[in-house]
């Protein structure tokens, strides 16, 4: 599933698209959702926000079309109506004279009222979301430390969006990596020293993921590694999908420990127990 920098760079598609122009047709493949149609002819789109994975398109008609692609969504960005080769299913399009913005296989999307935004179920429990929200290392401090989250595990505080919005499995090996705290800890059992890292490293991770395309290794180790040769896939991250490979830092094996499908990949010498 996308995570929060991809979902915050699908909308910066979408946003400069939807905004070449007013609305010259809106297409909605739910049959709940059709009589909606009709209400965003020539209505302008005044921006797009993320909420964690979700993305929010605002209208100038006092409307906002909630989207979240769950697993296989996925948005296209093409001239007005050319539609893209793909065994997708059309689940909503947005026309203008010059662009579509058009989403496939996403099963979740609802308008809203402006005024139903903040009270949308899942929009209403989530967390604040870092792109989206000017969200300080200090403020996520003090979230980390409230009573309300200090006695989880990390492994699994990372992965809930009423915490942070928009993190899943690669930002949360990636996030503990860069504050060298051990997927096992709590907040509650690490010094002030490693909260603070990992408040900034909240920031530092999903700021650099978006910034980048997904890579989390910082600046030079990235250079270096692709004047190496190395893809990609292969230089993106510090410690996820490398298991059994050696640590950037110190050589040591990377170790992953597995939940299902949730992954999570550490380094026993950066992240002490």
């Amino acid at each position: 599933m996308p995570e929060g920098p991809e979902i915050r760079r699908a909308a910066d598609q979408v946003e400069q698209a939807v905004k070449a122009g007013p609305v010259a047709e809106m297409y909605f493949a739910f049959p709940h959702l059709q009589s909606y149609e009709a209400s965003f002819a020539q209505a302008n789109v005044i921006k797009v926000e993320t909420r964690g994975k979700a993305m929010l398109i605002r209208f100038d008609n006092g409307y906002t079309i909630y989207s979240h692609n769950q697993l296989y969504g996925k948005w296209y960005v093409r001239s007005a109506y050319e539609y893209p080769v793909t065994k997708r299913q059309l689940r909503l399009a947005i026309h203008n004279e010059k662009k579509s913005a058009l989403l496939y296989s996403a099963s979740e999307i609802e308008v809203l009222r402006d005024e139903e935004v903040e009270d949308y179920p899942f929009l209403a429990k989530i967390g604040p979301d870092i792109l989206n929200q000017e969200t300080s290392p200090e403020e996520l401090y003090e979230r980390i430390t409230s009573r309300r989250f200090v006695n989880r595990k990390w492994s699994s505080l990372l992965l809930d969006q009423s915490f942070v919005a928009g993190i899943g499995n690669y930002l949360r090996s990636e996030i503990l990596f860069e504050a060298g705290i051990h997927p096992g800890k709590r907040p509650a059992d690490c010094t002030d020293e490693e909260l603070e890292k990992a408040a900034q490293a909240l920031v530092t991770m999903v700021e650099r993921s978006y910034q980048t395309g997904g890579i989390t290794v910082d600046e030079e180790t990235a250079a270096r590694l692709k004047k190496r040769g190395q893809s990609y896939a292969q230089r993106r991250h510090w410690v996820f999908n490398r298991d059994g490979e050696q640590c950037r830092i110190d050589g040591t094996d990377i170790q992953k420990i597995s939940a299902a499908s949730r992954r999570l990949y550490f380094c026993p010498t950066c992240q002490p127990e």
